[in-house]
Protein backbone atom coordinates (compact mmCIF):
# COMPACT_ATOMS: atom_id res chain seq x y z
CA UNK A 1 0.00 0.00 0.00
CA UNK A 2 1.20 3.49 -0.83
CA UNK A 3 1.49 6.27 1.76
CA UNK A 4 -1.60 8.29 2.44
CA UNK A 5 -1.45 11.74 0.84
CA UNK A 6 -3.23 14.70 2.39
CA UNK A 7 -4.84 17.07 -0.11
CA UNK A 8 -5.33 20.67 0.99
CA UNK A 9 -7.81 22.86 -0.92
CA UNK A 10 -6.77 26.48 -1.54
CA UNK A 11 -8.30 29.36 -3.42
CA UNK A 12 -5.38 30.38 -5.65
CA UNK A 13 -2.68 30.26 -2.93
CA UNK A 14 -1.51 26.63 -3.19
CA UNK A 15 2.04 27.40 -4.32
CA UNK A 16 2.55 30.21 -1.79
CA UNK A 17 1.21 28.06 1.05
CA UNK A 18 3.29 25.00 0.13
CA UNK A 19 6.43 27.13 -0.20
CA UNK A 20 5.73 28.73 3.18
CA UNK A 21 5.12 25.41 4.96
CA UNK A 22 8.28 23.86 3.48
CA UNK A 23 10.31 26.87 4.67
CA UNK A 24 9.16 26.34 8.27
CA UNK A 25 9.26 22.58 8.81
CA UNK A 26 12.69 20.87 8.76
CA UNK A 27 13.31 18.02 6.29
CA UNK A 28 10.67 19.33 3.90
CA UNK A 29 10.67 19.93 0.18
CA UNK A 30 8.58 21.08 -2.74
CA UNK A 31 7.76 18.55 -5.44
CA UNK A 32 6.03 18.60 -8.80
CA UNK A 33 3.84 21.53 -9.81
CA UNK A 34 1.02 20.76 -12.23
CA UNK A 35 -0.74 23.48 -14.18
CA UNK A 36 -4.23 23.77 -15.57
CA UNK A 37 -4.56 23.20 -19.29
CA UNK A 38 -6.98 24.68 -21.78
CA UNK A 39 -9.73 22.34 -20.53
CA UNK A 40 -9.67 24.12 -17.13
CA UNK A 41 -11.39 24.48 -14.81
CA UNK A 42 -8.66 26.93 -13.76
CA UNK A 43 -7.04 29.47 -16.05
CA UNK A 44 -4.71 27.75 -18.53
CA UNK A 45 -1.14 27.84 -17.25
CA UNK A 46 -2.08 28.64 -13.65
CA UNK A 47 -1.01 26.35 -10.81
CA UNK A 48 -3.40 23.45 -10.28
CA UNK A 49 -1.49 21.37 -7.72
CA UNK A 50 1.76 21.52 -5.78
CA UNK A 51 3.18 18.32 -4.33
CA UNK A 52 5.27 18.77 -1.21
CA UNK A 53 6.57 16.94 1.84
CA UNK A 54 6.63 18.13 5.42
CA UNK A 55 9.22 16.14 7.36
CA UNK A 56 8.62 13.20 5.02
CA UNK A 57 4.80 13.32 5.08
CA UNK A 58 3.33 13.79 1.57
CA UNK A 59 0.85 16.56 0.80
CA UNK A 60 -0.72 18.09 -2.28
CA UNK A 61 -1.98 21.67 -2.33
CA UNK A 62 -4.80 22.15 -4.83
CA UNK A 63 -6.01 25.46 -6.22
CA UNK A 64 -9.63 24.39 -6.25
CA UNK A 65 -11.29 27.78 -5.98
CA UNK A 66 -13.51 29.39 -3.36
CA UNK A 67 -16.01 26.54 -2.89
CA UNK A 68 -14.49 24.98 0.25
CA UNK A 69 -12.79 26.41 3.33
CA UNK A 70 -10.67 24.84 6.06
CA UNK A 71 -12.25 24.24 9.47
CA UNK A 72 -10.84 23.42 12.89
CA UNK A 73 -12.22 19.89 12.49
CA UNK A 74 -8.89 19.02 10.85
CA UNK A 75 -5.50 20.28 11.98
CA UNK A 76 -1.84 19.49 11.48
CA UNK A 77 0.19 18.90 14.64
CA UNK A 78 3.84 19.90 14.84
CA UNK A 79 5.61 18.38 17.87
CA UNK A 80 8.36 20.72 19.08
CA UNK A 81 11.42 19.75 21.14
CA UNK A 82 11.95 23.19 22.70
CA UNK A 83 10.23 26.42 23.62
CA UNK A 84 12.36 28.18 21.01
CA UNK A 85 10.88 25.91 18.33
CA UNK A 86 7.33 26.48 19.65
CA UNK A 87 7.93 30.24 19.59
CA UNK A 88 9.48 30.25 16.09
CA UNK A 89 6.68 28.25 14.51
CA UNK A 90 3.90 30.02 16.41
CA UNK A 91 5.14 33.45 15.39
CA UNK A 92 5.64 32.41 11.75
CA UNK A 93 2.21 30.80 11.41
CA UNK A 94 0.29 33.74 12.87
CA UNK A 95 2.29 36.37 10.97
CA UNK A 96 0.53 38.08 8.10
CA UNK A 97 -3.03 37.31 9.11
CA UNK A 98 -2.98 34.06 11.09
CA UNK A 99 -5.08 33.75 14.24
CA UNK A 100 -4.23 32.45 17.70
CA UNK A 101 -6.62 30.00 19.28
CA UNK A 102 -6.43 28.05 22.55
CA UNK A 103 -4.23 25.26 23.90
CA UNK A 104 -1.53 25.46 21.22
CA UNK A 105 -3.92 25.73 18.26
CA UNK A 106 -3.79 28.44 15.62
CA UNK A 107 -4.88 29.14 12.07
CA UNK A 108 -2.41 30.29 9.46
CA UNK A 109 -3.21 33.12 7.04
CA UNK A 110 -4.97 30.65 4.70
CA UNK A 111 -7.20 29.33 7.49
CA UNK A 112 -5.49 25.96 7.96
CA UNK A 113 -5.43 24.87 11.63
CA UNK A 114 -2.18 23.81 13.26
CA UNK A 115 -1.30 22.49 16.70
CA UNK A 116 2.12 23.69 17.84
CA UNK A 117 2.82 21.42 20.79
CA UNK A 118 5.78 20.31 22.89
CA UNK A 119 6.87 16.73 22.26
CA UNK A 120 6.57 16.31 26.05
CA UNK A 121 2.86 17.15 26.05
CA UNK A 122 1.65 13.59 26.81
CA UNK A 123 4.03 13.47 29.79
CA UNK A 124 3.00 16.93 31.02
CA UNK A 125 -0.77 16.41 30.92
CA UNK A 126 -0.74 12.67 31.59
CA UNK A 127 1.24 10.17 33.58
CA UNK A 128 0.53 8.13 36.69
CA UNK A 129 -0.25 11.10 38.98
CA UNK A 130 -3.71 12.45 38.06
CA UNK A 131 -3.38 15.47 40.36
CA UNK A 132 -0.22 16.67 38.60
CA UNK A 133 -1.73 15.95 35.20
CA UNK A 134 -4.87 17.93 36.07
CA UNK A 135 -2.83 20.94 37.21
CA UNK A 136 -0.92 20.97 33.91
CA UNK A 137 -4.16 20.50 31.95
CA UNK A 138 -5.78 23.45 33.75
CA UNK A 139 -2.74 25.60 33.00
CA UNK A 140 -2.91 24.59 29.33
CA UNK A 141 -6.58 25.65 29.15
CA UNK A 142 -5.51 29.20 30.03
CA UNK A 143 -2.89 29.41 27.28
CA UNK A 144 -2.92 30.24 23.62
CA UNK A 145 0.71 29.53 22.71
CA UNK A 146 1.94 26.73 24.96
CA UNK A 147 4.62 27.62 27.50
CA UNK A 148 6.61 24.53 28.46
CA UNK A 149 8.12 26.03 31.63
CA UNK A 150 4.70 27.24 32.85
CA UNK A 151 3.22 23.79 32.18
CA UNK A 152 6.07 22.17 34.14
CA UNK A 153 5.57 24.60 37.06
CA UNK A 154 1.82 23.95 37.10
CA UNK A 155 2.38 20.20 37.01
CA UNK A 156 4.72 20.33 39.98
CA UNK A 157 2.41 22.63 41.92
Amino acid sequence: MQKLVTFLWFDGNAEAAATFYVSLIPNSQLGEIQRYGAAGPGEAGSVMTVAFELNGAPFVALNGGPSFKFTEAVSLQVPCDSQAEVDRLWDAFIAGGGEESQCGWLKDKWGLSWQITPTRMPELIGGPDPVKAQRAMQAMFGMKKLDIAALERAREG
